[in-house]
């Protein structure tokens, strides 16, 4: 789901996504010119591998990430926006699924340790 910059509404309008078995929903408003709030909740579950073993596993995936996407190079002293992940926008689109898709692959280059591995006392990993 694509949305021109110009084009988003100054009242927060829902919006849902789903890719794979990971469902990317919340709201999305215009609060400046050049500003937009995303206020999300990523929920599902995604694949990713043991950096011990290698062996693939499912983790649940449920976070509430706010964004604030700019038109262009941000710039602000407003501490209020430290706790939201900024985001430049260059080609005047908002690409939700490319949103999705980024915190999804962000969450699969995290070290994760499967079960059988996390039992496991050896501190030596598996090459594989």
């Amino acid at each position: 789901m694509k949305i021109e910059f110009r084009k988003v509404p100054q009242q927060p309008k829902e919006f849902l996504l789903e890719v794979d078995s990971v469902k990317f929903l919340g709201t999305f408003c215009k609060i400046s010119s050049k500003l937009v709030d995303i206020k999300s909740k990523f929920e599902g579950f995604v694949r990713v591998n043991c950096c011990k073993c290698g062996s693939d596993f499912t983790i649940p995936f449920n976070e509430e990430i706010n964004f604030l996407l700019s038109d262009g190079v941000y710039s602000s002293k407003d501490e209020r926006d430290l706790d939201k992940i900024i985001i430049e926008i260059d080609d005047n689109f908002i690409d939700f699924e490319e949103i999705l898709q980024s915190e999804v692959e962000s969450l699969r280059s995290d070290y994760h340790i499967c079960d059988s591995c996390a039992k496991d006392d050896d501190t030596i990993e598996i090459e594989y």
